[in-house]
């Protein structure tokens, strides 16, 4: 079966709400474009914009499942960002001058006993991604199905914020991948790692709420806590929905 990109996905704000998109430009070296450009440092974090930190610095939905209800819309004529939440409504705002703004709209949905969320960073020339290089990072519509089965219950793709979703591989097939090199739309990727997962996935992306087992399921199911993989861009150019991905 040939394999096909089903769906992509950015993250304009760290753990702060995702856009499906049709199409990105990616670029040699760089994360998506506006794929976590920006993300909310909290009140115990020393991240001030200069270099890439690690994800702890970072208000975020393995802390505050809360989080991982909140839908986000790029207006990149106005240079702001719209986010949705079904608890606290939306706002509109840009980042880069209405943070405060922010901060007291998300305030109600963050947990009393975790550092407060104090400021939004970002670090010129890359998104704010989970790993130390620019990344984007690829799913497979079939492990999710294959791990839905193990939880005995649908789990929605947005749980794992991934940036493209592939339809046609076996169960897990992108594990065998890395290292390879990958050819997606114009595009080519190396497949770098696997991405180990975190407590956000068992939060309900419509209601924000934690109602499934993720990472008990794959430990129980397959012996890790592993799903989808992160990858470099190497060559750019543009990726659609309905492209062919295939190893070269």
């Amino acid at each position: 079966m040939t394999a096909t990109v089903a769906h992509i996905f950015r993250h304009p704000i760290k753990s702060h709400g995702r856009e499906e998109i049709g199409a990105v430009e990616l670029i040699a070296g760089q994360t998506m474009p506006m794929d976590r450009r920006w993300a909310v440092a909290h009140e115990a974090s020393n991240a001030d914009g200069s270099e890439w930190v690690v994800c702890a610095n970072f208000s975020r939905g393995s802390k505050a499942p809360g989080l991982m209800a909140i839908e986000a819309r790029v207006n990149a004529d106005e240079g702001s960002v719209t986010l949705t939440h079904p608890t606290i409504g939306q706002i509109t705002f840009d980042p880069e001058r209405d943070a405060q703004e922010f901060l007291k709209w998300v305030a109600p949905i963050m947990p009393p006993d975790r550092a407060k969320s104090a400021r939004i960073i970002q670090v010129p020339g890359r998104g704010l991604t989970d790993s130390p290089f620019p990344s984007v990072s690829l799913a497979s519509l079939s492990s999710n199905a294959a791990l839905s089965d193990r939880v005995g219950m649908d789990l929605s793709p947005r749980r794992w914020r991934a940036n493209f979703w592939i339809d046609g591989l076996d169960a897990w097939q992108e594990f065998d991948w890395v290292g390879q090199v990958l050819e997606i739309g114009e595009a080519q990727i190396t497949v770098r790692e696997p991405i180990v997962r975190c407590l956000a996935t068992a939060a309900n992306p419509d209601t924000g709420v934690r109602d499934a087992d993720t990472l008990g399921a794959l430990e129980s199911g397959w012996g890790h806590r592993t799903f989808g993989v992160y990858c470099e861009v190497i060559k750019g150019g543009t990726v659609s929905l309905g492209d062919r991905v295939r190893p070269l």
